[in-house]
């Protein structure tokens, strides 16, 4: 799931707000039962761009919906009461292509991913022909992994107006498992630059890594403004690209809610990639944004050199030691490697004061990514080469989310 090559779209039609349904995603009187609070402000979605074509025409953007918009009303009862059914959900492709439809609909194409709470397949919708990325939630998971799928689904419902944040089309239930039909990207970061510095020998242009840089931030500042979330997240593999240039961020599952712009859960997110104020255990307070700025730093910096900017941890201690006790990495110019607004992006990024750190609004003002989106470099003609290239070496371009270097057990 990624994309660049800015994407332009029309307002779509405004919708009544509505109630705030209870949506049960697990159905079997043996299963826990969830009733998360979905609705919220209406947005508008972004155009979703094909997973094979390469033309740049914009699509209309898409009316947001609640999970009663998703899933007809009569599911939750069907749900209770026959548990092993198909149920019928709701696809909504544009403003104007909305289908009624079942597993039967879907046909599978493969599986791309599989994680802690199922698989991820690729999948096309027959009647429309519209490939995407079908999330297999099983109905076993516990109540915490409940809880992070459901805070995945409630933003990515939310934010459809925003051209930087995976497209959800709709959610229906088989067998009590639930299916979440998302938009299909070509390709992880991480497994983008590591096939690029690995097997092509190469480094990502300065230019692309721009353009990757301010996909993230304006995703990351939409959460905040629009939504008050942070991601904590952030990371190469979270950051998905596409073959029409197209960038945008995923995995929602343990954002976190901002009361007065403080967040306070600790044990959330890859610990290789947490600001030092999120692990340190002798602080009490608790911590923003700028926590996000740090991990995109650390994201930066192993993107552009090709290898995570610590050495690896041992343990929990060695990391405390490193990151909170000592000094931040720091991205250098030797060689002339990097342009000079780069290495001040990427250090600034790094303040390990965290008062120090900027906040997006500050880091959309830095002259390495203002203006930036003016700038008509080919996203898309050089994600297509990374990808042809992985294709003529038998290399997935799907992510499979493998540890990052200095990950800690």
């Amino acid at each position: 799931m990624s994309k660049n090559g800015e994407v332009s779209s029309n307002q779509g039609p405004s919708r009544p707000t509505m109630p705030k349904p209870e949506l049960n995603l697990f159905c079997s009187d043996k299963r826990k039962i969830l009733s998360p609070p979905f609705g919220g402000p209406s947005s508008d979605s972004a155009a979703f761009m094909p997973f094979s074509q390469n033309s740049a025409a914009p699509k209309p953007r898409l009316p947001s919906r609640t999970i009663r918009d998703v899933l007809p009303d009569n599911t939750r009862d069907r749900c209770r009461i026959y548990p092993s059914m198909q149920s019928s959900g709701r696809l909504q492709l544009s403003a104007t292509e909305i289908y009624d439809f079942t597993a039967d609909d879907l046909q599978d194409l493969g599986e791309i991913g599989r994680g802690a709470f199922g698989a991820v397949n690729k999948m096309v919708h027959r009647k429309s022909n519209r490939v995407m990325a079908v999330k297999r939630i099983r109905s076993t998971v516990d109540e915490k992994e409940q809880k992070q799928l459901l805070m995945d689904l409630e933003v990515v419902m939310k934010s459809n107006e925003c051209p930087y944040i995976v497209q959800f089309y709709g959610a229906l239930f088989k067998e009590g498992d639930c299916w979440i039909c998302m938009e299909l990207m070509d390709t992880s970061l991480d497994k983008f630059y590591k096939f690029i510095c690995e097997r092509m020998q190469r480094r990502i242009p300065e230019i692309i890594i721009a353009k990757i840089t301010l996909a993230t931030v304006k995703a990351l500042n939409y959460l905040k403004e629009k939504l008050k979330i942070i991601h904590r997240d952030v990371k190469p593999s979270n950051i998905l690209l596409d073959r029409r240039g197209n960038i945008k961020l995923c995995d929602f599952g343990i954002s976190g809610k901002l009361v007065d712009s403080i967040a306070r859960t600790r044990d959330a997110g890859c610990r290789p990639y947490m600001a030092p104020e999120r692990i340190d255990p002798g602080r009490a307070r608790g911590y923003d944004v700028r926590s996000d700025v740090w991990s995109l730093g650390i994201t930066l910096m192993e993107v552009a050199t090709g290898s995570f900017p610590y050495p690896r941890w041992g343990s929990v201690f060695e990391q405390l030691q490193q990151v909170v006790q000592g000094d931040p990495p720091r991205l250098t110019n030797k060689n002339n490697t990097f342009s000079s607004n780069f290495v001040n992006f990427v250090n600034t990024c790094l303040i390990k004061e965290e008062t120090q750190r900027p906040k997006y609004n500050r880091l959309l003002e830095h002259p390495f990514i203002k203006g930036i989106d003016q700038n008509r470099v080919d996203v898309a003609a050089y994600v297509c080469e990374v990808l042809d290239a992985m294709e003529r070496n038998g290399v997935s371009p799907f992510t499979t989310d493998q540890p990052a270097q200095a990950w800690i057990d």
